[in-house]
C-alpha cells in the first residue's frame, strides 16, 4: 500500500511541454476550490444557515470570527507540513477535509437538534459551538491550508517568470472569486443551502484526486529547472547566485519579513472590515445601498488591471516600490473612508482599495520566494497566512466597535492613516535580504 501512494502516477520530466505549466493551471484551479472556507464563499450561506440554526447575525458572526481566529493560530503548523511532505500530500488532506467538513455544514442543523435532545438543553449555545467548530475548520482547510499549499507550488516552479505566471493566476482568480457569490445564490435559490454544501463537498473530493495525482513539490525533485530552463553550462554555473534558503527563524529576523506581512494584514484587515459592513458605512453618510454595493465593481476593475501589469513587470522590477505603491494605495483608501461624503471621496475609495487588492495580488506571492528562498516557503507563508487570517477575523468586530463607541466608523479610518504612516517609515530599510 505504501509503495502504491509514493510511486508517482505521472511524470513531469516526460511532459511534452514544461510541467510548470501544468502546476500553473491546477494550482489555480486549486486555490479557485478554497471558496467555500473563504469569506466570500461562506457570507452567501449567512441568512438561511443562521435562521435554520436559530442564531441572530451577531452570534452568528461571532461563532465566525472565533473559528477564524483558532484557525490563524495554528495554520503555521501546516506551512511545516508543507516544507516536510511536499504541496501533494498537504493539498491533498486540506481538500479532504474541507469536503468533509462541508457534508457536516449541510447536517449543521440536524447535529445542533441531536445535541440539543441528547442534554435536555434548548439553547442557542449549542449551535454556536457546532458552527465554530465546523467555521474553524473550513478556514483552516480552506483559507488557510488549500490556498497556501497551491499557491506555492505555483511559486516553485518559476523562478525568472514567477511574475508572469502569477498575473494569469491572479486575473483568473479575481473573476472567478467575484462570480462566486452569483452561482452559489444560483444552487442555494434552486435546491437549498443543505444540498448546495453536498454540491461543493462532492466537487471538492472529486477534486482531491487531481491533486494527489498532479501536484509535485519542485521541479528540481524531477530532474527539471524552474521556467522550463535547459541545462546550464559550466561557465552558466560558475556565474549562478545561489539564494540563500532562509528557515523561518531567519525570515523573522529580517525587517521586509514584518513590513511586508503587516502591510499585507493591513489590507485583509480593511478589505474585510468594509465588505462586511459597506451597507452600514455607506448609510451612514448618507448612500443608499446600492451605491454601496456599486463601489465592488469598479474597485475589481481597478485591482485586476494593477495585478495584471505589475505581476508581469514583478520579473523587473524592485518590489520595495511595489510595497509604497501599496501603502499609497492604503493612504487613498483611509481618505476616502475618512470623506466619503464628499465629491472626491468614492472615487478615492474605490482607487485605494483597488490597488491595494491588485499588489496583494503580486506580493503575496512573488516576495516571499525571492526574499528567503523557497526550501522553507512553507513556513514562511504559514506564518504570514497567520496574520492575515488574524487581520480579517478581527475587522468586522474592531468595524462595529468604533462605531457602537464613537457613533461612526471615522476612528477606522484615522486608526489606518497611523498604522500606514507606521509602515512606510518602518519600511524605509526593509530591503531584500537576498
Amino acid at each position: 500500500m505504501a509503495t502504491i501512494f509514493r510511486k508517482p502516477l505521472i511524470d513531469p520530466a516526460k511532459s511534452p511541454i514544461f510541467y510548470g505549466y501544468v502546476i500553473l493551471f491546477i494550482g489555480t484551479i486549486g486555490i479557485y476550490c478554497s471558496i467555500p472556507g473563504q469569506t466570500i464563499g461562506v457570507s452567501v450561506f449567512t441568512d438561511p444557515v443562521k435562521d435554520a440554526l436559530g442564531l441572530s447575525r451577531n452570534q452568528f458572526s461571532n461563532a465566525y470570527m472565533i473559528g477564524t481566529i483558532v484557525s490563524s493560530l495554528v495554520i503555521g503548523r501546516a506551512g511545516v507540513w508543507f516544507d516536510t511532505y511536499g504541496a501533494r500530500y498537504v493539498a491533498f488532506f486540506a481538500a479532504l477535509t474541507l469536503g468533509v467538513t462541508l457534508f457536516l455544514c449541510s447536517w449543521s442543523a440536524i447535529m445542533s437538534s441531536y445535541i440539543k435532545e441528547l442534554l435536555s438543553l434548548d439553547t442557542w449555545i449549542v449551535p454556536f459551538t457546532v458552527m465554530t467548530v465546523l467555521f474553524f475548520l473550513l478556514r483552516f482547510a480552506g483559507q488557510g491550508v488549500l490556498t497556501m499549499a497551491s499557491r506555492n507550488v505555483i511559486m516553485i516552479w518559476f523562478d525568472k517568470n514567477r511574475g508572469k505566471v502569477n498575473s494569469f493566476s491572479s486575473v483568473a482568480l479575481s473573476f472567478g472569486f467575484s462570480s462566486s457569490p452569483l452561482w452559489v445564490n444560483f444552487l442555494i435559490e434552486g435546491y437549498g443551502w443543505q444540498q448546495t454544501w453536498q454540491f461543493l463537498a462532492i466537487g471538492l473530493l472529486i477534486f482531491s484526486v487531481f491533486i494527489f495525482i498532479f501536484y509535485k513539490i519542485s521541479p528540481e525533485k524531477h530532474g527539471l529547472l524552474p521556467d522550463g530552463a535547459k541545462s546550464l553550462s559550466a561557465q552558466e554555473e560558475e556565474k549562478k547566485v545561489v539564494p540563500k534558503q532562509f528557515t523561518l527563524d531567519e525570515a523573522k529576523k529580517e525587517r521586509a519579513f514584518w513590513m511586508y506581512g503587516l502591510t499585507l494584514a493591513f489590507n485583509s484587515f480593511f478589505i474585510t472590515g468594509l465588505t462586511f459592513h459597506v451597507v452600514s458605512i455607506f448609510t451612514h453618510e448618507g448612500f443608499i445601498k446600492e451605491d454601496a454595493i456599486a463601489i465592488f465593481l469598479p474597485g475589481s476593475v481597478v485591482a485586476v488591471t494593477v495585478s495584471t501589469l505589475f505581476n508581469f513587470l514583478s520579473d523587473y522590477l524592485p518590489l520595495k516600490l511595489y510595497l509604497y505603491l501599496m501603502l499609497l494605495g492604503g493612504f487613498l483608501a483611509s481618505l476616502g473612508f475618512l470623506f466619503l461624503s464628499t465629491p472626491a471621496g468614492i472615487p478615492m475609495l474605490i482607487a485605494g482599495f483597488g490597488i491595494l487588492g491588485g499588489f496583494f495580488a503580486v506580493l503575496n506571492a512573488v516576495a516571499w520566494p525571492r526574499f528567503f528562498g523557497r526550501s522553507h516557503l512553507g513556513s514562511i507563508t504559514g506564518k504570514i497566512m497567520s496574520f492575515l487570517i488574524l487581520a480579517s477575523a478581527l475587522a468586522p468586530s474592531i468595524f462595529s466597535l468604533c462605531l457602537s463607541t464613537f457613533g461612526s466608523y471615522e476612528m477606522v479610518g484615522y486608526l489606518g492613516l497611523a498604522f500606514l504612516l507606521f509602515l512606510a517609515i518602518g519600511s524605509i530599510k526593509a530591503d531584500n535580504p537576498q
